[in-house]
């Protein structure tokens, strides 16, 4: 075999790895295939459950704002730097869920809201409300102040994200996270999810599998984790150390210099 045949057959080598390479990356692969009537089940059916920690607004609002008021905490003074200089507004307080699920709702006294979802609550504190304290049917308003997803691992900004929404899907953490590096195993992401009784759920999802979009796990609970393993081509650049990489640069830069060398004499 003469050097221009192993240059062309290094060649071919190269072009299929990155061919292959090139089938390892992207998500969802081939979800045109699923039905709307699946993915429409699959999206209606998640509700983000309240857990312990959460921070929560509850807003009781009347035709009569008075009729509310002993309802409502009271709204705080906020005040902060603008382009203006410094303004001051106010703002409406949280509820922290405490350890055991609950809060001390005005009025009402103590009220469990774990494991609740947003409408479920709006549900109880409306009809326990309404007609016992007040002749006028009120409107309830909940909202998660800030829901947080954490993204560690192989993506571009890893740390701990904020939502204004509590349905969060999976690619969304992944895309506010900055997309998971070349370096990123798509089809083995770990989410860590903890559960209502302080005990852990380890799942592992394959961001390349249609399927993922039909899955329970798709849209993610408040406090999430997802862990992104590196690929071997990041673990064996690891495991390389500065010794190894100036040989590798020698032998490239040698390999570089026969070539020319070859093309000119040739």
């Amino acid at each position: 075999m003469n050097f221009k045949s192993i240059i062309t057959f290094t060649f071919i080598i190269v072009l299929l790895s990155g061919c292959n390479s090139y089938k390892k990356m992207g998500y969802l692969k081939d979800i045109e295939s699923l039905t709307p009537e699946q993915l429409a089940k699959a999206s209606t059916g998640f509700d983000a459950k309240i857990m312990p920690g959460d921070l929560m607004t509850i807003y009781v609002n009347t035709v009569n704002p008075s009729v509310a008021v002993p309802f409502n905490l009271p709204l705080m003074p906020i005040q902060g730097d603008g382009l203006g200089g410094i303004y001051n507004t106010v703002g409406t307080q949280a509820y922290l869920i405490d350890n055991e699920g609950n809060i001390d709702f005005p009025v009402l006294g103590k009220l469990h809201l774990a494991g609740k979802t947003r409408q479920e609550v709006e549900v109880m504190i409306k009809t326990r409300v309404y007609p016992k304290y007040i002749t006028e049917e009120p409107i309830v308003t909940t909202r998660f102040v800030s829901y947080r997803v954490s993204v560690l691992g192989e993506v571009n900004r890893p740390g701990v994200h904020t939502f204004p929404t509590d349905r969060v899907s999976i690619m969304e953490a992944i895309a506010m996270a900055g997309d998971l590096t070349i370096y990123g195993k798509r089809n083995n992401v770990l989410l860590m999810r903890e559960n209502m009784d302080g005990t852990m759920q380890y799942i592992r999802l394959d961001l390349q599998d249609k399927n993922l979009a039909l899955s329970p796990y798709f849209y993610l609970q408040q406090n999430d984790v997802i862990y992104v393993e590196p690929n071997k081509a990041r673990g064996n650049s690891a495991s390389i150390g500065a010794t190894e990489n100036l040989t590798i640069s020698i032998v490239s830069i040698l390999v570089s210099v026969v070539t020319l060398v070859v093309t000119i004499f040739k």
